[in-house]
This record gives structure tokens, C-alpha cells and sequence, in this order.
């Protein structure tokens, strides 16, 4: 392998645009070491799509080197595509389809290591990887980069003089895998959905001898996390069959949404290679399936005094001004978030009268039937935060956060007061969520925020992409169209 002093020995694409921080340097030596020290074959390139899904490229080993002084190209169409993996786009048109000279023709785009990132695969031998930022072949920001529009967001943040502190907590679905189909007539787009069987009866919620049968699976999936260093606190049985809950310590906001993408991908490899079907789609289509939910703990950071900036003064306040404030715009904007915090179409089932899930924008002291939860134990209580109940486990992260982050910088610049806090939030004088993600992109679509501060081009093409979603949904004759009308008519 190139000795790891060299491998910025000339000048190459990072450097001559300036792409790494100056730690990168320092950081992309330490992964050539590790590189050989574990004698790896191959690296996993990988950049967070518009979905939230880990895209990418294997390298062998030694063209790493390479891709720290140039990237590694990708094709900008994968940035076209829909949840089907269906290109949306006319991207042999002038622009793409998308009024850029950069995505015409299927062109390249740049995947640019972040070297803090690299990891050694613990499941798959002789294999590392790193998460990508991506950029045009020009060194420019792609607009559509979901990662990079985090980053920018948290920039802002950090210009009113705070930090966002996040924590997960995500449930998911883990089953045995029976029949992965895989027979050609079983490919398509989307393919046929594998069939699988129950790891336990369920409904024990949070018993020991639920969650002892379902060791086996998470035993692996757990050390393997663990050797990733991913900030794991808990994992616990949840409701349904085959439910399961794992919760983060609190991170910095890239920091958390990085471990979000890396712990979804990871706990479906792990789980495939050893005979189960790992899901973090909401609802199941499966008899007795329980939705799914992404709870997102989330404060805000005093960037001079380190503070939590939530913490009320007084045992008579749930949150200080700001934090009330941040609350404001977070119920203002929530209808057209739920496009970032809920972007499926199954995801809207989950949102239902008295079921630990919302269906309306309210918020309340401690009450898992709101959407917003404030946590805290009063006047200066460092752990005072909001959890926002609404997202499903399938979200981008860098779109779910940076959703909450813009609605309550809102909120804070327009001074809003939010409405009385509730103790019955299923019924409360309140705006009912979207019942379905049509209702979603229309509120999403006259936003006049999140257009002013993501973009048109970047509001309009999550809305192209989503439609085109909504436009397959309808187009298909499903089995309770087929129950209702097929003997009647």
C-alpha cells in the first residue's frame, strides 16, 4: 500500500477545492494505518441519499490513497431516483431535468471521503468503510445533498449562537427470514418483499423472557454496534411481535444523524447475513404488526456558556423563553415537516387516537399522547429537553433534524408563543397532523419557511419525488380494492 504520509503527495481534486477540514489530513493517515493494520481488502465509499439510504462504492484497499486526494465519481442519477429505485427525472434533457448544467446526462457527481468516519466492518471480513460527503465535478455543493443541507442548517444554528443536541430512540421490526425471493420472477421494482416468521408471540412488553428470545439475534446485532462505537444506551422488547426498541446517548446534531444512517444500515446487514430480516419500516403488512415509531430527544446548546439553553429559571415553567419559542415553531411548521419526519406513505398509519403515537400538533409535560414531550425535572434540570414523537424510523435523519432545527430557529426569530401545553392530547383544540402524505406535500408544497430556507429547487424536487411515489400508489390495484368490488360490481 502507498505509505500513508504520501497519499496527499500531490495536488488533487479535496485539496484543490478545499473540501477537508484541518483535522481530515490527520484523520485520513489514521484509516490507512488501520487499513493495514487489519489487513483490510476493501473499503465501502458511501453517501446518504435523498431517502436516507447508504449509496456507494467498494475500492479495493489500495486505491483509498487515491480517493483521499480525488473522491471516487458516482453517477448524479442515483440522486433521481425514487423509493422504488425508479428514476424520476428526464436526465438526458438539458439540466436533468432539474435546471442544472451539472446533472444533465447522467453525469458524475464526486463522493469525498470524511476520514473521521472509517470504520472496520465487524461482519464483513476484510472490509472498512467511510461515510461520503458528495459534490459536483466543479466542487460545488449538489443542492439536493441532504447531508450537506444538515450542515448548512447547523451553520445557521450555530450563527444565533447554539448547538442542537439529539438522542435517539428507534424502534423496528426483527424477523427470522424464511424466504429471502429470490427468484427471478420474484425481481422487480420494487421486488417482492421476503416471507418470515416470528422470533416471539409478543405483547410481553418489556419482559425478560420476551427479550431472552430474542437474544440470539440481538446479541449480534449488539456487539457488532458496540464495535462499531456507535453510543448505544438500551435495547428493549417492545409491544408487537418481533418489536424491538434501541435507544442512543445523546449527540451532537451531524454526530447523531451519522449514527442513525450507520445503525440502520448495519443492523440489516447484520441481520441478513444471519438468517433475519431486519425492518424499519413503520407498519408492517403482517398480521399482528405493530407500527413503528422514531422518537427524536432534541435541545439546544449555549455555545458560550455550554448550558442547556432549554432549562427553565423557575419550577412554575416547563422551558425557558427559548425553548418555548422553539416549541412554537415546531407546531407551527409540523404539518409540512411531516414530509422530512414521516416520508412514506405507510408511515401515516401510524398516527392514531390513543395508541403512544400523536395525531395532532400539541404539545405537554411528560405525555407520550402528545407530539412534544417535555422532559425535565424543573428549574435548572441540565437534562430538560423536547422528544418529538411524530417520525417514523424509515426518515432521512439529516432531513428529520434539520426540519426540527429550521421550524424552531422560526419559532425563536418570530418570537411565537406556543398554545397552553395539554393533558389530553387526543382531544385537544388543536391542527390534526396529515392524515396521509398528500395532505403532507401540500402543506410542504405553500410553506413560504422551509421554501425560503431549503429552496425552491430543493423543496420542488422532494415534492416531485414523493408525488411520483404517490402517483405509483394509486396506479396499483391493491388487495382490498380487489375484497371490496371484484363479487359486488
Amino acid at each position: 500500500m502507498t505509505e500513508p504520509e504520501n497519499y496527499m503527495g500531490r495536488t488533487g481534486f479535496i485539496e484543490r477545492h478545499g473540501l477537508w477540514g484541518p483535522d481530515d489530513a490527520e484523520h485520513a493517515a489514521a484509516a490507512l494505518r488501520m487499513i493495514e493494520e487489519n489487513d483490510l481488502e476493501v473499503v465501502r465509499l458511501s453517501f446518504a441519499d435523498q431517502h436516507g439510504l447508504l449509496r456507494g462504492k467498494s475500492v479495493i484497499a489500495d486505491e483509498v490513497p487515491q480517493t483521499f486526494r480525488n473522491g471516487c465519481t458516482n453517477t448524479t442519477t442515483l440522486i433521481a431516483k425514487d423509493t422504488a429505485h425508479k428514476t424520476q427525472f428526464p436526465v438526458f434533457s438539458p439540466g436533468g431535468g432539474f435546471g442544472i448544467p451539472e446533472m444533465s446526462n447522467a453525469g458524475d457527481l464526486v463522493m469525498v471521503p470524511l476520514p473521521a468516519s472509517f470504520r472496520v466492518l465487524p461482519w464483513a471480513p476484510k472490509t472498512g468503510w467511510m461515510l461520503c460527503d458528495v459534490y459536483f465535478t466543479n466542487g460545488e455543493e449538489i443542492p439536493f445533498s441532504t447531508r450537506q443541507i444538515f450542515k448548512n442548517v447547523l451553520g445557521d444554528l450555530a450563527d444565533e449562537g447554539f448547538d442542537y443536541l439529539a438522542g435517539l430512540e428507534v424502534e423496528c421490526h426483527i424477523y427470522k427470514l424464511e424466504d429471502p425471493k429470490l427468484a427471478p420472477e420474484d425481481a422487480g421494482q420494487p421486488a417482492e418483499p421476503p416471507e418470515v416468521s416470528l422470533l416471539a408471540h409478543g405483547f410481553h412488553y418489556l419482559t425478560e423472557q420476551r427479550m431472552d428470545e430474542y437474544d440470539p439475534i440481538l446479541e449480534i446485532v449488539r456487539g457488532h454496534l458496540l464495535k462499531l462505537g456507535l453510543p448505544l444506551r438500551t435495547f428493549e422488547v417492545e409491544f408487537g411481535p418481533s418489536q424491538i426498541e434501541m435507544t442512543f446517548k445523546p449527540a451532537l446534531g451531524l454526530e447523531a444523524a451519522d449514527n442513525m444512517m450507520l445503525f440502520r444500515s448495519a443492523v440489516k446487514q447484520i441481520c441478513k447475513r444471519n438468517g433475519y430480516h431486519a425492518t424499519f419500516m413503520c407498519r408492517p403488512g403482517l398480521k399482528n404488526a405493530f407500527s413503528s415509531g422514531w422518537h427524536l430527544h432534541q435541545s439546544l446548546i449555549d455555545k458560550k456558556t455550554g448550558a442547556n439553553a432549554f432549562m427553565p429559571a423557575s419550577d412554575d415553567q416547563l422551558l425557558s423563553e427559548v425553548g418555548m419559542q422553539y416549541v412554537a415553531g415546531i407546531l407551527a411548521h409540523s404539518a409540512a415537516a411531516c414530509v422530512f419526519t414521516t416520508p412514506t406513505i405507510n408511515g401515516y398509519k401510524r398516527y392514531a387516537p390513543n395508541s403512544l403515537a400523536p395525531d395532532r400538533a400539541v404539545w405537554g409535560r411528560d405525555n407520550k399522547g402528545a407530539m412534544l414531550r417535555v422532559i425535565g425535572a424543573g428549574a435548572d434540570d441540565p437534562a430538560t429537553h423536547l422528544e418529538n414523537r411524530v417520525g417514523e424510523p424509515a426518515a432521512n435523519p439529516y432531513l428529520y433534524m434539520a426540519s426540527q432545527v429550521l421550524s424552531g430557529l422560526d419559532g425563536m426569530h418570530a418570537k411565537m408563543t406556543p398554545p397552553a401545553p395539554s393533558d389530553d392530547p387526543y382531544h385537544a383544540d388543536a391542527a390534526p397532523l396529515p392524515a396521509n402524505l398528500m395532505e403532507a406535500l401540500a402543506a410542504l408544497a405553500k410553506n413560504q419557511m422551509f421554501r425560503d430556507r431549503l429552496g425552491d429547487t430543493f423543496v420542488d424536487y422532494i415534492l416531485a419525488l414523493k408525488g411520483a411515489e404517490v402517483d405509483r400508489f394509486f396506479s396499483a390495484v391493491t388487495d382490498w380494492e380487489h375484497k371490496e368490488y371484484f363479487e359486488m360490481y
